[in-house]
């Protein structure tokens, strides 16, 4: 079974990346499961000086993060960057062993936050991410009232989901071998 940790980017309820995200687990290929952190904002402010002895929610996220085989990012674009939040996440895995070579996909929710999505591309390569091209995707929820539900059986984004989920499972099973 291939464990996927989905991160959203996006603190908002109705966020659209969220959504996104929770289509995905309608449309997973048999033997991939997909399990979501959502405590982006519980976690403290980035300080080095608590990597020694991090806090329960640092230690927690680092453990989530072990355990899965691959992640999947959506994160919105705020001011032409990635949302503090989703960044003061990644600072807190820079040092943790277990990220670098960890297979990401990016869910992109919106053809229009292109710099959010180069800013964090720059940030996941630096911290040695190992982006699977294949498994990433943009599609367009902007100004759309989506529902999980219905991303999923959308004749265009269903499908580019699925194949996407089906790319990422390949490349994860090719990687074990």
């Amino acid at each position: 079974m291939v464990r996927l940790l989905a991160i959203s980017g996006s603190l908002r309820q109705a966020s659209s990346n969220s959504i996104l995200l929770r289509a995905t687990e309608r449309l997973c290929p048999e033997g991939i499961s997909v399990a979501h952190y959502e405590g982006i904002g519980e976690l403290p402010h980035f300080n080095p000086d608590l990597l020694e002895d991090p806090p329960e929610a640092v230690i927690e996220l680092c453990s989530i993060i072990g355990q899965a085989d691959g992640l999947l990012f959506s994160c919105p674009e705020y001011a032409r960057g990635i949302p503090g939040s989703f960044k003061n996440m990644l600072d807190w895995l820079v040092s943790n062993e277990e990220f670098p070579g960890k297979p990401v996909a990016l869910f992109n929710a919106s053809p229009r936050a292109s710099h959010a999505q180069a800013a964090l591309r720059l940030v996941l390569e630096t911290m040695s991410a190992r982006i699977i091209e294949e498994a990433s995707i943009t599609v367009n929820l902007l100004s759309n009232r989506s529902s999980a539900e219905s991303i999923a059986t959308d004749p265009v984004m269903g499908p580019l989901i699925g194949t996407a989920l089906g790319a990422f499972k390949r490349r994860l099973e090719n990687q074990s071998l």
